[in-house]
Parts: C-alpha cells; sequence; structure tokens
C-alpha cells in the first residue's frame, strides 16, 4: 500500500540510463537561475519600507539614497561573479572557490552560509508569496501559516518527482512577473512625469513617529534591503548548464539578470517614495504602490498573483541548490553520505526532504512571518559572497593569467563591498535574529569536522591493510536462544543454532513468577536435547538479566569468543501491527549492538524472521 502511494505522488523509479544533462539557452537559463534575484524585491523593499516607516515621513525620504547605494552594490557584485564565471567555467560555488583557494576551513564556512541560506531562501519566498496573496484578500492573513506550508509540500513533491526547473513551466511564472513587473513600473514612470510627485494619497494620516531619525536606522533599513542581492551567484554556480561558448552565456546571462534586479529594484523604490505610497499595516508596500497605479481591479490581481508564483518559484530554486550542495559535501565526506546518492526518480532525495523539513521547521517556529525571518537571511549570503570573491582574488594571483591585475581588482572591491556589508548587517541585525546564523554557521562547520573524522576513523579500521594472511581457528561457537516463550516462531531460530554449534543453550526472562516453569515444561516436550535456563527479573527487566547472563557464561567458558546470539523475531504484514507488539528484538538488538562490551571482542547477533501470513 505504501509503496502504490509513493508511486502515485512522486512516480515510480527510473533507471540510472535516464539521467540526462540538458544544455540551456539564455532564455531559460534566465528563467532557471533568476527567480531567486528577481523576487527579491518583494521583501527587501517591504524591509525597507518597515526599517524607515517607524521614523515617520522623514525617514521614508531615504528609501531612494538607500535603493540607490544597494543598487551600486548590486554593480559591484555582478561585476564579480562576472569574473568568477570566467575563472571557473566548470561551476564556482562559494564552496568549492573558498575551499580551493583559501582552504578547508574557509570552504566549510561557506558551505554553512550557503546551506543555511538555501534554507531561509525557502522560507522567507514562501512566506513573502502569501504575503502577496493576502495583501490582494485579507481573510488569508490568518491563514498564511498553512497555505505556506502547503506550497512547501507542492514544492517538495514535485521535486521528488523528479520535475526540472528548467522547463517550460519554470519560465512562465518568470516572464509573467517581468512583463507584468515592467509594465507596471513603466505606467508608472508615464505617471509620475505626467502628474509630478505626491503625498501619501491612500494613507488616511501621515505614519507616524514612532523613532527619531538615526544613522543605526538608515544602516539598519539598508542592512535588511540588502537582500535585494540575494540570488546573484546563482548563475555563477550552474555554468555548465549553458550552452557553449558556456562562460559567455552565462556571463551575458548574468548581465542581463543584474540590469533587470536594479530596473526592478530602483524603479519600485523610486515610484514609492515620490507618489507617496504608505501601505496598510495588513499589506505590502509592493501591493500598496500596485493599488495606487493600478486600483483594485483585475490589473492589480495579476500583479499580485504573478509575485506569489515567482516567489514560489525563487523557493524551489532552494530545491535544485541545497541538495546538490549537500551531495558535494557528502562527496568529500563532511555530511552523511546517504545524501550523495540519487533516489527512485534520480533526484537527491534525501537532501530535497531534509530542505523541506528545515523550512516547515522554520515556518512554524517564525509563525510565517516574513519580517522574522529576514535577520537570519542576510548574514549567510554575505558572508558566501565574500568567502567566495575573497578566493578568486587568490585564485587570479595564482593563476596570474592575462589580465589578472584588472580581474583581482574587480573581485577584491566585490569582496570589500559584501565584507564591509555584511559587517554592517551583522551589527544592526544581531539583536534581531542576526544572532542565530552567526551561531548556527560555526555549530554546522562542527558537525562538518565531526562527520570527516567519523568516516575517516571507520575507514582506517575497515581498511584490510595489515591484516595477516591466515586467520587463526577458532573452537565452535557457543549458541544462545533468547525465546519469549514456545511458539512456531522459535523453530527456525532454534534449527538454525544447531547448523552452527554443538552448544545451544535457551534463555527466558522470567519477569512474571511461576512463568519459568510453564515454559519449561513445554520446552522440554519439543527439544529436551537443548538446555533452557530461565533468568528471574525481580525488576521486570527483559534487557538487563539477559545481558548479565550472557556476561556470566562468557566469563565461565574464558575460551577467548563471545555467545552467539540467535534471535527469533516474527513479522507482521503491516506496518501498524507492529504497534501492538512490544518489539523487545528491536530492544534487545540495540542493547547487545551499542552496550557494553568486552574489549577486543564482538557479540555477533543473527537475526532469524518468522513472517506472519495476517
Amino acid at each position: 500500500m505504501l509503496l502504490h502511494l509513493k508511486d502515485l505522488l512522486i512516480g515510480p523509479a527510473l533507471p540510472t540510463q535516464a539521467t540526462a544533462h540538458k544544455e540551456l539557452n539564455k532564455i531559460r537559463a534566465l528563467a532557471a537561475f533568476s527567480p531567486d534575484a528577481l523576487s527579491s524585491i518583494a521583501y527587501a523593499n517591504q524591509e525597507i519600507y518597515l526599517g524607515l516607516v517607524v521614523a515617520g515621513t522623514a525617514g521614508l525620504r531615504y528609501a531612494w539614497p538607500i535603493g540607490l547605494t544597494i543598487a551600486g552594490l548590486l554593480i559591484i557584485v555582478a561585476i564579480s561573479y562576472y569574473q568568477t564565471i570566467h575563472g571557473y567555467p566548470s561551476g564556482g560555488g562559494s564552496y568549492i572557490v573558498a575551499r580551493a583557494n583559501l582552504g578547508t576551513l574557509p570552504g566549510l564556512i561557506a558551505a554553512a552560509a550557503l546551506l543555511i541560506d538555501y534554507v531561509l531562501n525557502a522560507a522567507v519566498s514562501l512566506t513573502a508569496g502569501v504575503a502577496a496573496l493576502a495583501s490582494a484578500f485579507p481573510m488569508l492573513w490568518p491563514y498564511r501559516i498553512v497555505l505556506s506550508l502547503a506550497l512547501l509540500l507542492l514544492i517538495t513533491v514535485i521535486n521528488l518527482r523528479g520535475l526540472q526547473e528548467t522547463g517550460t513551466v519554470m519560465a512562465v511564472p518568470v516572464y509573467l512577473f517581468l512583463g507584468t513587473y515592467l509594465s507596471m513600473l513603466a505606467y508608472g514612470a508615464v505617471k509620475l512625469w505626467l502628474e509630478g510627485p505626491g503625498p501619501a494619497a491612500l494613507a488616511p494620516a501621515p505614519p507616524p513617529v514612532l523613532e527619531p531619525l538615526t544613522l543605526v536606522l538608515l544602516l539598519h533599513a539598508f542592512a535588511t534591503g540588502c537582500t535585494a542581492m540575494t540570488g546573484i551567484e546563482a548563475i555563477s554556480n550552474g555554468v555548465p548548464a549553458f550552452k557553449p561558448p558556456k562562460s559567455d552565456n552565462a556571463g551575458r546571462t548574468l548581465v542581463i539578470m543584474a540590469l533587470l534586479m536594479g530596473a526592478l529594484f530602483v524603479g519600485s523604490i523610486g515610484l514609492t517614495q515620490f507618489f507617496g505610497v504608505v501601505a496598510a499595516p495588513d499589506e505590502t508596500i509592493l501591493s500598496a504602490l500596485a493599488r495606487r497605479l493600478l486600483g483594485n481591479g483585475a490589473p492589480y490581481l495579476v500583479i499580485q498573483f504573478s509575485t506569489l508564483l515567482v516567489l514560489t518559484v525563487a523557493a524551489n530554486t532552494s530545491f535544485a541548490d541545497f541538495p546538490r550542495v549537500g551531495a558535494i559535501l557528502a562527496g568529500d565526506d563532511f555530511l552523511p553520505r546517504q545524501l550523495r546518492g540519487l533516489g527512485d526518480r534520480l533526484v537527491f532525495t534525501n537532501g530535497i526532504i531534509l530542505l523541506a523539513l528545515s523550512t516547515a521547521a522554520l515556518i512554524l517556529v517564525f509563525s510565517g512571518e516574513t519580517h522574522s525571518l529576514i535577520p537570519l537571511f542576510a548574514i549567510g549570503a554575505f558572508l558566501a559572497f565574500t568567502l567566495s570573491q575573497s578566493g578568486m582574488v587568490v585564485h587570479w594571483f595564482r593563476e596570474k593569467g592575462p589580465g589578472w591585475e584588472l580581474k583581482a581588482f574587480f573581485n577584491g572591491a566585490g569582496a570589500l563591498a559584501t565584507g564591509t556589508t555584511l559587517v554592517i548587517v551583522a551589527i544592526s541585525k544581531f539583536a534581531s535574529g542576526a544572532w542565530i546564523t552567526v551561531l548556527v554557521i560555526p555549530i554546522f562547520v562542527l558537525i562538518f569536522d565531526r562527520v570527516r573524522r567519523h568516516y575517516k576513523q571507520v575507514k582506517q579500521q575497515l581498511s584490510l591493510h595489515g591484516l595477516p594472511p591466515s586467520l587463526r581457528p577458532v573452537s565452535p561457537a557457543r549458541a544462545v536462544i533468547p525465546i519469549s516463550g514456545v511458539h512456531r516462531g522459535i523453530v527456525n531460530a532454534v534449527l538454525f543454532a544447531q547448523s552452527i554449534s554443538p552448544n545451544v543453550t535457551a534463555v527466558y526472562v522470567e519477569i512474571e513468577p511461576g512463568a519459568g516453569a510453564r515454559v519449561k515444561d513445554e520446552w522440554n516436550e519439543w527439544w529436551p536435547d537443548v538446555p533452557l535456563v530461565v533468568v528471574p527479573s525481580p525488576y521486570r527487566s527483559l534487557v538487563g538479566p539477559l545481558l548479565e547472563y550472557l556476561d556470566a557464561t562468557d566469563a565461565e567458558h574464558n575460551d577467548g569468543q563471545l555467545a552467539v546470539v540467535v534471535l527469533p523475531e516474527f513479522v507482521t504484514t503491516k506496518w501498524w501491527q507492529n504497534l501492538l507488539h512490544n518489539q523487545t528484538a528491536i530492544l534487545i538488538k540495540a542493547a547487545l549492538l551499542y552496550g557494553r562490551r568486552r574489549a577486543g571482542a564482538e557479540r555477533l547477533v543473527v537475526d532469524v524472521p518468522y513472517h506472519l501470513r495476517t
């Protein structure tokens, strides 16, 4: 039943031969790699507005200068990543660049920042998309958590099915968003030219002054607005997906994406300020701008739905990148190797599920509030930017190819700009939640190190190096059969034990006084030649008395080896039927495999299943 449900949701398994790499032209590549970057205006503009509106009209006047400053920073970072595209035509992810040029530790820091950023991108994009929808339909505000989780579930299932985000389905929301927003901004620019700037016409009153206008407040707004730059590195990560010449096509696509980002960001902030738009409490600032320009009719609804769609697609980019980075780290033994394996549908299933669960946890913990998630968001993005661009400076110094000084200069300028922004973001948003990311990144690095050390120790212990050509012959093993009673489920276990050893003993742990005598009488009727030992358990424990008995008999025989435990276990036909049984076999196996054991000795546990028919 579960297998049928799985096939229905994600489809039947695909053969490995079905794996295919599809190269993208610039139009499809823009749709595949730009949603995260283009859609970031939905929450970046909102954060700038929320940061400045507390200072009233005087604060909102600084939205345009802050927007221009961020646009300038965007240009510097775009030029820097243009260099990365040509320096790493095989794909220049922050982890790869930082580890290759700065060392393992900076590489792991970049990897931790990337993984956190992908999870936050999914959570922020989904909650921001739901906020856009709820701005058009205010009755949905109380249900934003449920709606965000529903969209997350939909994206997860789609990715588990292996549908690639580079297809036509991916392109439609992106180009719909670009078409509707650029048209709205163009219409707004004409309207502004004809009518001129205006006061906060839609606001019932000027926004109240809750805080004084200070440099700290301006830096705070700048820091949160810098989330508009998230996703700009996506193209440098995916250079191999482009059609030849790969680096040239990827570079041109990056330029187009950066220009579109700048136009959307600066244009929307400029119109918001010059028209004096102020949002209602349960509305985003972009929704208020759309109402100001288009009214409440169909064009406004198209804008809001296109925002929801592109933000959903932006969240989907995390489902492409998070599993890929996780697989690279797993291949380097920094994460569990299960993240490296392809699932039935030729996707990194475990990475997709891990991302979905992490995103769902964030949405629940932060109650679906985009504003609460943003402070965690920018730290990881700008830390990865800074390490990647610093690594590129080292790369050019090592390579010293034609024009390397200019290339190093551009990447150095990018590293300086993003590093400065990182410091501003970390300081200004630390108390608002950025401390969580600052704390979690070192924890991730420690986890990477522990996982790597574990795999290294396992490799050393499993190595055949130094193993003698012949092993010392050992005496026949002693076999012990723990039983819960005399029934058909133990017959195969007894027969198997007798086939491997002439020295077989059954053990019954007596929890209820008097039960041992009855079991022994039944046992002797069936296997009189196999001794049964009844071990009393005055404290009604099952595992403890059994382990004590095994240790005592091992010490008594003193033959240098441990008894083989032959464990009978019956298997139910339905998963829920397991809940009706005590699962003592699982407890015994766990105790024997992971509990105490004598130094230099390993106890063998042989599981002999008996399958029930109903």
